[in-house]
């Protein structure tokens, strides 16, 4: 089968530069990389025909034979110049970049360095009153610590890790996979370029242990969900020397029984009598804060809001208090006794033929009579 045009592989022009090929190859390796595309063989011969093309594009007498002769210029087999392999210095480089990007750093980590601990997460769960007034809580988090043992170092006590026989100390080995190469962390020294031969016995060569800290977290007033608070260094032990990572504590908020939060504000539900919203009065409501006396005007509609100034959350990072917005929720009564119902069918009765006391329903009818006028 005749080979693709390696510019066309790429995606580039053939007067591209070296910066242009370098993004178009990374960008593909990205895409197609084996790790990426586990099982996908079409993804996996994409991924070799870019390796091959930017080995051959990126070195400057390959791409000069190549652009005169085309694959004849650069395979072995014809007489070209080098092949396209995987071992070029350039590919090295892109191949690291590339990596790099990948992994968040080069593949096989630090060669025999100290590794800094993973970071910690806990969610805290607390009431909406200790949220919005801050509290200080005691928290108990399963995590790695140094193993005090061996002070760290995996070995039993009176021994030292020796240089890994595998890698010779560099912690990385370089593995052949098909037509190329590539640089991994050593299985055996896992990176760090060492071998532990007499292990301790209380964290069986780790250097570290499972062990469950106490912490005393002091919550600052006005969190709200999704909220972290940075422990810094209350995470895992870092390995060979290495510092701690953090703990993030996450806050998570109850579901209250009567407010809802939105950001500084807080809502919730009034429940008034069909008497207190026709003729108006005064009703307790609740706040953070304890009660407080709200006026109902005669008159007053299910879904009306009043707003309370400053009984919300003062937001954590700083500013003016929120507001509590009361939504009046009329309710109908039930259970009426004989006397009652008489009485309610006199005032229905009352209103009869009189659309002033209505003046939704009088309005929703016209809009009914107009619709169907207009059907």
């Amino acid at each position: 089968m005749a080979k693709r045009d390696y510019y066309e592989i790429l995606g580039v022009e053939r007067g591209a530069s070296e910066a242009e090929l370098k993004k178009a190859y990374r960008r593909l390796a990205m895409k197609y990389h084996p790790d990426r595309n586990p099982d996908d063989k079409d993804a996996e011969e994409k991924f070799k025909e870019a390796n091959e093309a930017y080995e051959v594009l990126s070195d400057g007498a390959k791409r000069s034979a190549y652009d005169q002769y085309g694959h004849a210029g650069v395979d072995p087999q014809m007489g070209g110049g080098g092949g396209a392999g995987f071992g070029g210095a350039n590919f090295s480089d892109i191949f690291g970049d590339v990596f790099s990007d990948f992994f968040g750093g080069a593949r096989g980590g630090s060669r025999g360095g100290a590794q800094r601990g993973s970071d910690l997460r806990y969610t805290l769960e607390l009431d909406l009153e200790e949220a919005v007034r801050g509290t200080t809580v005691t928290i108990r988090v399963p995590t790695l610590v140094g193993c005090k043992t061996c002070d760290g170092t995996g070995a039993k006590k009176g021994t030292s890790p020796v240089t890994c026989t595998t890698c010779g100390g560099i912690g990385q080995v370089r593995m052949q996979q098909g037509f190329f190469s590539v640089q991994q962390t050593c299985p055996r020294c896992h990176g760090s370029g060492k071998m532990i031969t007499d292990p301790c016995g209380s964290c069986h060569g780790q250097g570290r242990v499972e062990e469950s800290k106490t912490l005393s977290v002091k919550v600052p007033p006005g969190v709200d969900t999704g909220d972290r608070i940075r422990l810094s260094g209350e995470g895992e032990a870092g390995t060979h020397g290495g510092p701690a990572g953090d703990l993030y504590v996450v806050v998570n908020v109850r579901e209250h029984a009567i407010f809802q939060r939105d950001g500084k504000h807080l809502y919730c539900e009034v429940p008034i009598s069909f008497a207190d919203a026709a003729l108006g009065g005064e009703l307790e409501v609740p706040t953070l804060d304890g009660r407080v006396k709200l006026k109902i005007p005669e008159g007053t509609q299910t879904g009306k809001l009043f707003r309370l100034r400053g009984k919300g959350v003062a937001p954590v990072r700083g500013g003016a208090a929120g507001d509590l917005m009361c939504r009046v929720a009329v309710e109908t009564p039930v259970n009426l006794n004989k006397r009652q119902r008489e009485l309610l069918d006199e005032f229905r009765k009352s209103l009869q033929g009189d659309d002033s006391h209505s003046p939704k329903a009088s309005g929703w009818f016209e809009g009914v009579k107009r619709f169907f006028g207009d059907v």
